[in-house]
């Protein structure tokens, strides 16, 4: 007797929910615009694929395509996005203490969280006579290499921290911690100071410097820094600043109730 073939009706459809996340996924970064061909490129998927589920995106109003053909994120998409807590709640009680760091200082200002063992930009404030490339807002980079990062890394879970260890440490210039020796040393200091100073270390001009920014019950959900040319700033003088607006955000975040949000 033939074997009879049992098929998951739901295999189709999770098929497509797959390709439909991985499209969305591509808009991230400089990624904000794209044209078919790039999301077929960035994606993976074939384009005649990407072309119907597109589509259905756009019917849906997950994404939204100009009058140059290129398509970006959809209002409807980011209503959505505006719901978790995590990034945007934090980002609305954050904001004032991060734009009201900018104005004193002049210096760029920098709120991120961590997402596994990346951390993900989710607000910035920055001269616009001192454009800096990086970070992207909604971006995500690795943390060994920033003082925003390196704060997200010394609080993270020991098996987050031990994954990024052992993971190759890319050198950004020659002051980027590459040792994983030396990386879990400053760590240790981290957790002891309550603040990281990375000098030089994602290129050979800027120097950040930043705090933890803990919610409701005392846990690290977040970091802020602020970075300035090298030797153009008192490392000391902005360190104080950048805790003391960390220490007011949380305090924020506190009698808001805005607890221990980070992910594993």
């Amino acid at each position: 007797m033939a074997s009879v073939k049992v098929l998951d009706p739901e295999a189709g459809s999770r098929s497509v929910v797959d390709r439909a996340l991985t499209i969305l996924g591509t808009f991230q970064g400089n990624r904000s615009r794209q044209a078919l061909s790039d999301i077929s490129r960035n994606s993976g998927l074939p384009i005649a694929t990407c072309y119907r589920i597109v589509q259905r995106l756009v019917e849906w109003g997950a994404l939204e395509r100009d009058s140059e053909n290129r398509y970006r994120v959809g209002l409807r998409l980011w209503e959505v996005a505006s719901r978790a807590p995590r990034s945007v709640g934090l980002q609305r009680l954050a904001r004032p203490y991060l734009l009201d760091l900018y104005e004193t200082t002049g210096y760029a200002t920098h709120l991120a969280i961590r997402e596994g063992t990346e951390l993900v930009s989710i607000e910035r404030f920055q001269n616009p006579r001192r454009i800096m490339r990086r970070p992207v807002v909604g971006g995500r980079y690795q943390m060994h290499i920033t003082a925003i990062g390196q704060v997200l890394l010394a609080f993270a879970p020991r098996d987050i921290q031990e994954a990024v260890l052992s993971d190759e440490l890319v050198a950004f210039t020659p002051r980027t911690y590459t040792d994983r020796t030396v990386l879990d040393r400053v760590l240790v200091d981290i957790r002891r100071t309550g603040y990281a100073v990375s000098d030089r270390q994602v290129d050979m001009v800027n120097t950040s410097v930043a705090a933890p920014v803990r919610g409701a019950d005392g846990s690290v959900i977040a970091s802020l820094s602020l970075a300035f040319p090298h030797g153009e700033a008192d490392v000391q003088g902005m360190t104080h600043l950048v805790r003391l607006t960390a220490a007011s955000i949380s305090r924020a975040l506190a009698a808001a109730g805005f607890g221990d949000t980070v992910a594993s």
